[in-house]
């Protein structure tokens, strides 16, 4: 599938896992929805941080989804592993935290769905 984002016209390309009758050529829906909620994390947490002149750069967000085994399929887990950058300050780290799991996107999922959030600092 083709979507095309309306004010943009970036056009985002889907494909089905190849376990679930696809070629896996491109992000799958389900992929798109951890993406949805690492971005929104980071991003939101970044926004806030450029107002409290905060440096994020070089944050790094891992994300990995877990099916169900049994029907029907859907999403069970969503795993966020989040690697801050150096010099984020100690203080400001729970309002960077607090950020992230209250983001839109994961005020979104489905209770159902079990995320696991695992912030990591360098120190």
């Amino acid at each position: 599938c083709t979507s095309t984002h309306g004010p943009s016209k970036v056009e985002l390309v889907t494909d089905a896992p190849t376990d679930n009758h696809g070629r896996g050529e491109s992000f799958s829906p389900t992929d798109l929805v951890v993406t949805a909620l690492s971005t929104c994390m980071i991003t939101t947490a970044g926004i806030s941080a450029q107002k409290d002149n905060v440096n994020l750069e070089g944050t790094k967000v891992f994300a990995e989804k877990h099916m169900t085994t049994q029907p029907p399929r859907r999403i069970a887990k969503i795993v966020v592993r989040i690697d801050v950058a150096a010099g984020v300050p100690q203080d400001y780290r729970p309002k960077f935290e607090h950020i992230c799991q209250t983001c839109p996107v994961v005020l979104s999922i489905n209770p159902e769905i079990q995320v696991d959030l695992k912030f990591q600092y360098p120190d």
